[in-house]
């Protein structure tokens, strides 16, 4: 009997250190840990918006419920955010980046200071698909895209530099649909905005979402979209239909194509398979709080996620394109 319990024992407690050791394996990989969360713009514009949106309910959804903070990282068109998130930052999943959904140009045009693969890095999605669209003051005279064409002088054109849809959707609007526009660069989103606002500029080019607080208080007006659409936009003009030149039409079709992948997130090429699935699954999640998205809502930020697998046939569809294609877009897409 006593060698019975001597046994008994012995199982109990092996049987409680396994226990033990299996609760110490299962202890949340987040738990009590910091998630950095790099915004490629200053603060203010669309893609920080995200970022902080994301950065606020991602955690709810992340077992062990990190801490997440926001660090801005502007300049030379996200590039430089990217190269940190791919060169810098650990693989360890704390931390991740949301950028400009036009970057994959910046390595298709081979845009100088670029030290990254794009398609290496470990994509967590995006959290939306982004039509772009051209807009206007609304106080403005012009209705129509002739108006446009026959201004008797060049419409000034806030953009925010040469790596972004700001500036690259315009630009193709002068060279293909001959629009009398001029683009002045301006440091941020919000800072193109105020300048419409003051009426240093006329018009600009940005996502839909983002524009559209201005074009429901009646400051900007939208006049030409790009081939992704959504409702509210849907009857407007298509660039690629403004154009009788294929050259043109195929490289307003590429620069259309990250419209698809939206506002794009990303962490450092390696990070774990175990890691990524939480995170993905995380951000699915939190896409759909309701709580995130009534915030999305007063903000009018239309918040949906997409997941990694789509972005990455956009990815697919740009970088499988023939060289000589990729030689004229990168005579007008420039970083």
């Amino acid at each position: 009997m006593k060698w019975k319990m001597t046994c008994l024992t012995m199982a109990l407690f092996l049987f409680s250190m396994l226990f033990s050791q299996q609760e110490l394996r299962a202890a949340p990989y987040y738990e009590g840990k910091m998630l950095k969360v790099i915004v490629g713009t200053q603060p203010g514009g669309g893609y920080d918006r995200t970022g902080r949106l994301m950065a606020k309910y991602l955690p709810k959804y992340i077992p062990g419920k990190p801490t997440a903070i926001v660090e801005n990282m502007p300049g030379a068109g996200h590039i430089i955010a990217a190269n940190h998130i791919y060169n810098v930052a650990k693989p360890d999943g704390m931390t991740i980046a949301t950028y400009n959904r036009g970057l994959p140009f910046a390595q298709l045009t081979k845009a100088e200071g670029v030290r990254f693969d794009i398609k290496k890095y470990s994509w967590i999605g995006s959290v939306a698909v982004e039509p772009t669209a051209f807009f206007i003051r609304a106080d403005l005279p012009y209705k129509t895209v002739d108006d446009l064409r026959r201004a008797k002088d060049p419409i000034p054109v806030a953009s925010e530099g040469l790596g972004t849809t700001g500036h690259q959707f315009p630009l193709l609007l002068i060279e293909f649909a001959k629009l009398n526009l001029k683009i002045i660069v301006y440091p941020s989103g919000a800072a193109s905005r105020l300048a419409i606002e003051r009426k240093e500029a006329d018009g600009r080019a940005g996502s839909y979402s983002s524009e559209k607080p201005f074009v429901d208080r009646g400051v900007f007006r939208p006049m030409i979209r790009g081939r992704v659409s959504e409702p509210e936009i849907d009857k407007l003009p298509v660039n690629e239909d403004l154009t009788n030149d294929p050259k043109g039409k195929i490289i307003m079709a590429m620069l259309a194509s990250v419209d698809l992948i939206g506002r794009p997130f990303m962490a450092p090429p390696g990070t774990p398979a175990e890691v990524m699935k939480i995170l993905r699954d995380a951000f699915a999640k939190a896409t759909k709080d309701p709580e995130l998205q009534a915030e999305a809502k007063k903000f009018q930020m239309a918040v949906e996620y997409v997941p990694a697998e789509e972005c990455m046939k956009t990815l697919d569809y740009l970088f499988n394109q023939p060289e000589d294609i990729v030689k004229e877009f990168s005579k007008y897409i420039t970083f």
